[in-house]
């Protein structure tokens, strides 16, 4: 699958979008969801074209992944949550339930996420 340069994710870089901004740096930007799911909801994406985590790990530089990785910790200090705990979540594919064509991580907290699958 090519990437689609006109995905949500992808205009909100550009500035096409309007966003709630929580971080931005060279290579990532992370914004509150606009369905928050948990009293904490945030969004984290690299700047860079990539797909989803299997196509980030492959062909994003060292720079862009150690910048996502530390933008991780550096929302959930600036959001108060490092301390007390958070989710991660990042859909891959159409298994994973991916909706957007784009890498994200939501980034849940702020109050207990509960059990983390439910049994069929």
């Amino acid at each position: 699958m090519a990437y689609d340069e006109n995905n949500i994710f992808a205009r909100i870089i550009r500035g096409e979008i309007p966003c709630s901004t929580v971080y931005e740096d060279q290579h990532v930007l992370a914004f509150k969801d606009i369905q928050p799911k948990r009293r904490v909801h945030v969004l984290i994406i690299p700047k860079g074209h990539y797909l989803d985590m299997t196509d980030f790990a492959e062909n994003a530089s060292d720079a862009e992944i150690v910048a996502y990785a530390r933008a991780v910790k550096k929302v959930a200090d600036k959001l108060g949550i490092a301390e007390t705990g958070y989710r991660l979540i990042a859909n891959t594919g159409v298994d994973g339930h991916q909706e957007v064509p784009h890498l994200h991580v939501h980034m849940v907290g702020g109050e207990p996420a509960g059990p983390m699958l439910k049994n069929k």
